[in-house]
């Protein structure tokens, strides 16, 4: 039996499916999305299930993957362009979530006690060379 569909990439969120189906479908790729609904119906069975995942046509597999290696994995600045660690001055900068006050942690805490998404928390940068946090 010849193989129809090939898996292209797992997502923790379905909304982060829904920003490669969109770049993969703008070049002509037609992509379809597996356990969107599970994972939107409760979002800690991600883990449990694999994530949500993208799958393309056999014959666009290679094109689908060029395609999603031409996305930067790293943070853009409102320019486009890749941010700089003001440290080290490297481009490979994440976004990360942090607890560095009372206030976050509180909510973290009564966020896991009612079974919540944690709703209250700080963003900042970090560089994957040095390990250096900013805003």
């Amino acid at each position: 039996m010849e193989e129809t569909f090939k898996l292209i990439g797992r997502y923790q969120y379905t909304s982060e499916a829904l920003i490669y189906k969109s770049k993969l479908e703008s070049e002509e790729i037609e992509v379809f999305i597996m356990d969107n609904n599970t994972v939107d119906s409760n979002p800690l069975y991600s883990n449990a299930v694999g994530g949500v995942k993208l799958f393309v046509n056999f014959e666009n597999e290679e094109k689908a993957k060029f395609i999603l290696s031409q996305i930067s994995d790293f943070s853009l600045d409102e320019n486009n362009k890749l941010m700089k660690c003001p440290k080290c001055n490297e481009e490979q900068i994440e976004m990360v979530t942090s607890i560095n006050d009372f206030k976050s942690l509180l909510t973290l805490l009564f966020s896991i006690l009612i079974v919540l998404i944690p709703f209250y928390s700080r963003y900042k940068y970090k560089c994957q060379s040095c390990k250096f946090e900013f805003s």
